[in-house]
């Protein structure tokens, strides 16, 4: 079984994603870190010297491998993966898909200097600049999210409990 999990960036699917896999007994896997290993690149670096389309790519080559594979996981997405093409249909196809649901706040209130500096969309931007950019991108990217097999409201649980719910 594949779990996928989707979402916005910094809504936790990583972190939750580890602490679920510990408490099924299953393989953690995270999209973003396949890629860098693959290309030999930051996702940074990816997008200034590459461009979007080619990182897009890479991930949806990343997920191939994990279907061909076979193997029990849990799979923390990229926050723009099911938003590219057919992603979201094919990771309805191919596993469980769980979409971790969080507000900008509540993302913005989770991010460390590291977070936000690894992350290209988020860089060089205030407090309030990121709100204005993370809700304009959530209304965009919600439509795909939305199609998860489950929908899991973040909003009033701590992370321990939407391992359990899960």
């Amino acid at each position: 079984m594949i779990i996928f999990l989707v979402g916005y960036a910094g809504s936790g699917k990583s972190t939750l994603g580890r602490r679920l896999a510990r408490r099924l007994g299953l393989g953690f896997i995270d999209t973003d870190k396949c890629v860098e290993e693959s290309v030999g690149a930051s996702i940074a670096d990816i997008f200034f010297y590459e461009g979007e389309e080619y990182f897009r790519r890479a991930e949806r080559d990343t997920i191939e491998a994990i279907v061909a594979d076979g193997g029990d996981v849990v799979v923390a997405t990229g926050g723009g993966l099911p938003t590219w093409g057919d992603n979201m249909q094919r990771l309805n196809e191919c596993g469980v898909t769980l979409y971790l649901r969080r507000t900008p706040e509540q993302i913005l209130s989770r991010l460390t200097e590291y977070g936000r500096e690894k992350r290209p969309m988020f860089r060089g931007k205030s407090d309030e600049e990121l709100l204005v950019f993370m809700h304009e991108q959530m209304i965009v990217r919600e439509p795909y999210y939305s199609q998860a097999r489950m929908v899991v409201d973040c909003a009033t649980m701590r992370d321990d409990d939407v391992v359990e719910y899960v």
